[in-house]
């Protein structure tokens, strides 16, 4: 498959994510409801948003090769903030995006300055340290900006008119898909830039990048920022969809399922990326229906108990996937079809 072919192919997929609101037939097994439907259209908003977040851990991880165990932080950051501005202080939507972009530059910008100072597995834990400390905030619920345990809800009044209510699902559905394209568009970019072939160079070895003359701690700290801004635009999103903060958001195991989202569909591979975290949200809501079906009451007990806990059947597949699928669901793809999806950020 040639490049003219897969951009048309691309092409033809983004018109027809475009056109889904307006398609009113079910397409099963994937979807039981018409995809018109606010259920089938939430849903598919939400795995746009962690395709999107994935992509942006997919900068880091895949293509710099910084193992974060923070990266929930930026993410949670966008969440709050942009929560907090539109329930406390009463901003528009476009004030408090104004609000976030500014605390999403500045957070990673300090943060990294210090993380990076340190590297490999001293780095992931102290990554884990900060995105542990702004757990502990959240749930401490400082001057009762985050709610503590019980999160955030956004009031009616608080977003426009134009994204409230299940008739304007289609409406959330589409910024959804449009944040996702822009940051493939913005991932594809940066990763073929020259910065970016010098983060996959201090991939492979960091002290060659050094010896040719170049700053390897300015060039992490560039994919550093990069990566956390987009998460923390994830976040604005994420909550434009849901309506709500949650502090599941905050918490360090968050950031592990990202890894895991990124391993599913092949580290540094931008689109492997989006179709892991589009796949594994799509599984963890499936999973959770398929929990509470009625069919499953009849199975025996060493069936029904394992079934009945989506994360033990995402784990087993994930196993599964680790051993007998190396390099995840993009180098799946790549060994049926070598030449196609040979695209720009892959290695």
């Amino acid at each position: 498959m040639n490049r003219a072919t897969r951009i048309a192919a691309l092409a033809a997929l983004v018109v027809l994510l475009i056109v889904m609101p307006w398609i009113g037939v079910p397409i099963p097994p994937l979807f039981s409801e018409a995809m018109s439907a606010p259920g089938s259209l939430n849903l598919l908003a939400l795995c746009f948003v962690f395709g999107a977040l994935a992509l942006s851990y997919d900068i880091i991880f895949g293509f710099a090769g910084l193992l974060s165990f923070g990266h929930a932080l930026y993410f949670a950051a966008g969440v709050y903030v942009t929560a907090i501005a539109l329930t406390h202080w009463h901003c528009t939507l476009l004030q408090a995006m104004g609000i976030t972009i500014v605390v999403a530059l500045i957070l990673p910008l300090v943060i990294g300055a210090v993380c990076l100072r340190v590297r490999d597995i001293q780095f992931a834990m102290v990554t884990l340290a900060f995105a542990q400390a702004g757990s502990i905030l959240v749930m401490q619920n400082p001057f009762g900006l985050t709610g503590g345990e019980e999160g955030l809800a956004l009031g009616p009044s608080a977003l426009p008119a134009a994204l409230v209510g299940v008739a304007n699902t289609r409406n959330i559905y589409w910024i959804a898909l449009a944040f996702l394209v822009l940051t493939c568009a913005i991932g594809v970019w940066s990763v073929n830039s020259a910065a970016g072939r010098v983060w996959q160079a201090i991939r492979e070895n960091e002290r060659r990048v050094a010896v040719i003359g170049l700053n390897p701690y300015l060039y992490k700290l560039g994919a550093f920022v990069l990566s956390s801004f987009l998460a923390s635009m994830a976040g604005v999103v994420y909550m434009v969809v849901e309506g709500s903060a949650s502090p599941d958001v905050t918490t360090a195991s968050f950031t592990l399922v990202l890894l895991v989202m990124v391993v599913l569909g092949g580290v540094g591979t931008l689109w492997g990326a989006v179709l892991g975290g589009i796949v594994y949200e799509y599984l963890d809501f499936r999973l959770v229906v398929l929990a509470n079906a009625s069919g499953l009451q009849s199975l025996p007990a060493f069936l029904r108990v394992p079934l009945s806990e989506p994360l033990f059947i995402l784990g087993v597949l994930f196993i599964i996937l680790v051993l007998f699928v190396p390099g995840g669901l993009a180098g799946a793809v790549r060994r049926l079809n070598p030449a196609s999806l040979s695209s720009s950020g892959s290695h």
